[in-house]
């Protein structure tokens, strides 16, 4: 439906193939998050049917990628580790606008994005494993998360105008590229 404007580079996916278990750490955090927010969402808006349907599928599903990732930590003998503040969703929430109809336009289009931005480096993750278990499921996932940011566009032109929609998307994302550009490169997801 639509592309990132910013590219990880091989320096991020070295980053975390030097650091896996850090890298594994907060992604078992961010999937949790992820569930919370779907959870919060559909709470936000119970008169959207559709939209309450499409966010209890999804915290189900963020929330069985937590267990398959703290599977893998367990098995590396990990803990879980602290959930931190993320630079990135910090700065990427903060481009929600005021006022209800634009507030709900700018919920789903984040995270459209955020989802994206998921799917490429979950992708760039599991072309970097070695054949197996592991890389299998980060190719899992990264496909996961390609659903949902179409999933979240969708909804929003269920709920919003489309050229609304088209225009305000095409900003977050040069918004985005702008605030990934200015991230360190670190083993963690954003």
């Amino acid at each position: 439906m639509f592309e990132l404007k910013h590219h990880t580079g091989q320096d991020w996916v070295d980053a975390v193939m030097a650091d896996f278990n850090r890298f594994l750490q907060d992604h078992a955090a961010a999937e949790k998050k992820a569930s919370g927010m779907a959870m919060a969402m559909l709470s936000h808006y119970p008169d959207k049917a559709k939209l309450v349907r499409a966010m209890t599928d999804l915290a189900i599903e963020e929330l069985i990628h937590f267990k398959q990732v703290l599977k893998l930590l367990v098995a590396r003998d990990v803990t879980l580790g602290q959930d931190k503040k993320d630079p990135y969703i910090t700065q990427i929430r903060a481009l929600f606008r005021n006022g209800t109809s634009f507030f709900l336009m700018d919920r789903l289009l984040v995270a459209a994005v955020i989802e994206a931005r998921g799917y490429e480096k979950f992708w760039l993750v599991s072309q970097a494993l070695p054949e197996g278990k592991d890389k299998d499921l980060y190719e899992a996932i990264a496909k996961s998360e390609e659903k949902h940011k179409n999933l979240f566009v969708e909804l929003a032109y269920e709920y919003c105008d489309k050229a609304e929609v088209d225009q305000r998307l095409e900003e977050i994302l040069i918004a985005e590229a702008e605030i990934c550009a200015g991230l360190p490169i670190r083993a963690v997801l954003h």
